[in-house]
Formats: C-alpha cells, structure tokens, sequence
C-alpha cells in the first residue's frame, strides 16, 4: 500500500516511492529502499518534510526488528508522561511569574522563557506524544497560563512537522509563549465574561495585542521573528483581524500558522463559563475559516495531518462500548491509530486498560469524545492509566 509518512517517521528498510512534500526541489531518480540512517538525514537536509512509501516492500534491518505500534507506545507515551507532565507545570509557572511582572510594569526575565522552550523543544524533537498528551489534560480555571503554554506546544510541533530550521523553531517557540502576556492589562470581567462582549468590550479585548507588542518589544533579548508571532496571531487573510488589519501577502507563514494553533488550542480548552469542542469538530471549524479566507488553506490541511485524524491523548468510544486514550498514531492507517481501553461506558466503571491496534480491525471508533460526556476527570484518568502501566 503507498502511504505518504512525514521524514521523521522514515525508518531503514522503508521503500520510498517518492517525494510528497519538501521545501526543496530533490528529485529522486528512482524508487529504493532506505539503507541507512544518513540517507534520512540527507533527505530531511535537503528540505523534504513527506515521501512516498510502499509498506507492501518494508524489510526488517538484521538485528534491528521493526517494534510493534504498542512497543512504541509504551516508550514514547507511557514512560515519558510524567516527565512532560513536569515539564508542562514549570512551564506553567514561569508564565505566572510573567503575567505578574508585567502587570507589575516589570522588565520580563526571557532568560528562563528561553531555556524551558529550549527544553520543550528537545522533548518534541525527541517525541512529541507525550506533551501533545498533556496539553489534553487542562485545569479550566488555569485557561490564561495553560493556553500561552499549550499554543507554544502546538507551534513546536507544528513547526517541527513542516521541517523548519531549529533555530528558528526556537523563535517560533518563545514567541508563542509569549503571545498572550498583555491580556493581564485586560480587566478580568471582560477576559472571562461568558457572554458575547459589548462592542465596546471587544475593542479592549483586542488591545491584549498591542500590550502584548509593547511588553515584548521591550523586553531585551527577544527576536524580531518573536515579536512577530506574537504580533500576527489575531490577524486575518482577508485583512479583517486585528489589530493592524495585515491582509493576504503581507502575513507572514510564522503569522499564519500561530493564527491556527491559537484558534485550535482556543476551540479544544476548557474554560470556567464554557467547556472546549472536540477535536474533529475543532477541526471542522478551522476548515469552515480556511474557506471563509480568515486562515491559510494550506496550513490548516498540514496542521491537521500533523495532529492526526484522532490526536494523541485524545478519548475515543470504540464499537464495544469501550473508552479508549489515542497512544500513537497510526501513519498508515490514520483513522485507526493504536489505543488504550480503560472504561466501560456502557457499565460506567473502569476495567482492566488494554493495548489495541486499531488497524487489526477486531474494533472501530464510532466518535471522538471528551472525558466530560462521561462525567469524567481526564486528570483522573491519566492516573489510572499510569498505575495501569
């Protein structure tokens, strides 16, 4: 079967038809099998993000067995949790101290901004599953930390599976989490209001960008790509964002793609006055924005694939009544990634977790879900599952 895989899932032994995507203009004179790990290394170097594979042609390395999607599992989701569930918490806690000095009128301290996106960044490029689990697993009265967080998350692994430059991904990274810092300039009343804002309202909710602007201009140490980001994420192709109504061209890919991680992130989250819409209906709305010109087609098409039909530390309900965690995903067969069972919804009440392939077929997904249709506490659930585990 040919299947388009992203670079960093290429493996030696994998036979590559062609190339999907690349920022390069490589041509491959034929179709071959992957020899070595220089040759993934070459590729990645010369700008390709996607290839072609045949999975019908995979061989198996002597001595290096291919591991079963469950292996992999258990190493990237399962024993890297807590530590990304450490990480995901200080992370937390140095946006705290920000939003304190800047309300303060205090000089922000980047140095530790810099070195936890560092961190964040080394934990993605190694495996992101494990954080793309824990952005899942929310406080709602904590929206304000946990969003500047979970976006600059999003942005890394976004940027990560398109293939930029690290150095810049960095700047992409810290600007994101940074994005946010001047809505503490913004009265609580109108930050957290459940109802629709006043027109007057809005237009000091939209001054959260300028502040922002103001703070992290000033801030010493900060990259123009940065403030960048951070001064595009609320801007629109067809020039009706705000607050400097930037239209088409004149948006930049580092603009346009903070614009989809922060709608994303905005559409999934719990808040204290409203609960999030689940992923594919996130999806579905960032698609509608894509074809009302407000965000890029493309990138919206790519973040997507790069999520995953069913993103990882997601909840599925599964054809036998079964609540089941989204572990990894499954690149060959996106709609039917691996899985971990841990409830009977039918029963209401957990049970034995269990590994399962989807792509086996023994069972299906009827429909992505939320751990609130089941009056659950996804917090609660991760601990069920590491004790599981």
């Amino acid at each position: 079967m040919i299947v388009s895989v992203h670079i960093s899932e290429l493996k030696v032994g994998h036979f590559v038809v062609s190339i999907d995507e690349q920022q390069g203009v490589l041509k491959l004179t034929n179709a071959a099998h992957i020899k070595s790990i220089k040759v993934i290394n070459n590729l990645k170097n010369k700008g390709v993000s996607t290839v072609f594979i045949d999975t019908d042609k995979t061989l198996t390395p002597k001595n290096e067995p291919i591991p079963s999607p469950q292996t992999t599992k258990k190493q990237t989701v399962l024993a890297n949790l807590k530590a990304a569930k450490d990480l995901f918490h200080q992370s937390k806690n140095i946006q705290k101290k920000l939003f304190a000095d800047a309300q303060h009128g205090l000089p922000l301290d980047i140095d530790p901004v810099k070195d936890i996106t560092d961190r964040t960044i080394s934990t993605i490029f190694e495996n992101s599953d494990a954080l793309a689990c824990v952005i899942n697993i929310r406080n709602k009265d904590e929206y304000l930390l946990e969003h500047s967080v979970s976006v600059s998350v999003l942005m890394t692994i976004f940027a990560r599976f398109l293939n930029i430059e690290k150095s810049i991904i960095h700047e992409l990274s810290v600007g994101a989490f940074l994005h946010d810092v001047g809505k503490i300039m913004v009265p609580p009343e109108i930050l957290n209001k459940p109802g629709k804002l006043t027109d007057a309202e809005f237009t000091i909710m939209q001054s959260h960008v300028n502040h922002s602007i103001d703070i992290i201009t000033n801030t010493p140490g900060i990259s123009a790509i940065s403030i960048e980001v951070a001064a595009l994420h609320h801007e629109k192709l067809d020039g009706s964002g705000y607050p400097f109504n930037v239209k088409g061209d004149n948006i930049s890919k580092y603009g346009r793609m903070i614009a989809v991680c922060d709608i994303f992130d905005a559409l999934t989250a719990n808040r204290c006055y409203k609960d999030g819409f689940s992923h594919i209906k996130s999806f579905s709305i960032l698609r509608s924005l894509a074809e009302s010109n407000h965000l890029d087609s493309t990138l919206v098409d790519q973040f997507i694939k790069c999520m995953g039909v069913y993103p990882v530390g997601t909840l599925v309900e599964l054809s036998s009544n079964k609540l089941a965690i989204v572990e990894s995903k499954n690149f060959e067969d996106p709609v039917n990634p691996v899985v971990r069972s841990f409830y009977n919804a039918e029963e209401k009440k957990y049970e034995e977790s269990q590994d399962i392939d989807l792509s086996d077929g023994e069972e299906f997904i009827v429909k992505g879900v939320k751990a609130d249709d089941f009056n659950l506490d996804m917090n609660k659930v991760i601990e069920f599952l590491l004790m599981e585990g």
